[in-house]
């Protein structure tokens, strides 16, 4: 299979291009001239493949455009925008979504075109269970929790065997299907994990159901909470249709005072959360 760098082309018609019209755009326009002039690089025939990179892979059938990613991303050869572009036109998901197990750049450029497609969510949580990179298990989740009601028993599952339980709690809070368990899941977590409350707040209020307002308005009540979250707590139940009028005193709180700009001893603290010293 011949394999073109069309990116490659674009870069030297560009430096051509930079070359002629030196001094000619500020850098803020030539971020808005570049894209434009590669849109039109890919209607523009290439004299010697006789097709514009658009027409190049308009005219593959859907098995040999998924070859062809596959072959780039084997011999390093860059993938263009127009490739990708059409096998996202095509929708050519069910082809792709064996490459969600292949090597990392693989993975990478199917998650990229496939998104959320719900074909692909009970894949991304096979993935998100049993990879250690934290970076793709969050991605895998942001992904499910568009399409969450699709593995809310493998959801469950996974929270009563101690797999990734704070995901699974977050996975679940985006469903739209009530669940009688996943609310009582929820609940139990806001109620007794007391290092978390924005965190598990924020879960009850992505969930919907009015019935823990009660339990944040108790929550939000008490004196030994802290600035943010009592923010997360009032944000938890206006989003759930109630109302939290009592006026609190903050004014001692270190996270208060930096957010109103009163302490320096506070932006001192702030800097060493962000940059804690070294030992």
């Amino acid at each position: 299979m011949k394999l073109y760098d069309f990116d490659g082309m674009f870069d030297e018609k560009l430096s051509d291009y930079i070359a002629k019209n030196a001094g000619k755009y500020r850098e803020e326009e030539w971020e808005n001239i570049i894209p434009k002039l590669y849109q039109k690089f890919g209607d523009t025939v290439i004299k010697s493949i006789g097709k514009t990179p658009r027409g190049f892979y308009a005219g593959m059938t859907d098995d040999d455009l998924v070859r062809s990613l596959k072959a780039h991303i084997r011999e390093n050869v860059p993938v263009s925008e127009f490739l990708c572009d059409e096998i996202e036109r095509r929708n050519l998901t069910e082809s792709l979504l064996p490459m969600l197990n292949g090597t990392p750049s693989e993975r990478e450029y199917a998650m990229n075109i496939i998104g959320a497609d719900e074909r692909a969510i009970k894949t991304y949580m096979q993935i998100l269970v049993s990879t250690d990179d934290g970076d793709l298990k969050d991605r895998c989740a942001d992904f499910i929790k568009e399409k969450a009601d699709l593995v809310t028993d493998e959801a469950l599952v996974n929270y009563k065997n101690g797999v990734e339980k704070e995901l699974m709690c977050e996975i679940m809070s985006r469903s739209v299907v009530r669940n009688q368990q996943i609310f009582d899941i929820l609940l139990k977590e806001f109620r007794c994990d007391a290092e978390n409350i924005p965190m598990h707040a924020s879960y009850l209020a992505a969930y919907g159901d009015e019935r823990a307002l009660p339990y944040l308005l108790d929550k939000i009540d008490e004196e030994g909470i802290s600035f943010i979250e009592y923010q997360e707590l009032k944000f938890a139940i206006e989003a759930l249709g109630g109302e939290y009028k009592r006026e609190r005193d903050f004014s001692s709180d270190p996270y208060y005072q930096l957010i109103k700009g009163k302490s320096p001893e506070a932006v001192d603290l702030f800097a060493e959360i962000l940059n804690p010293k070294k030992v």
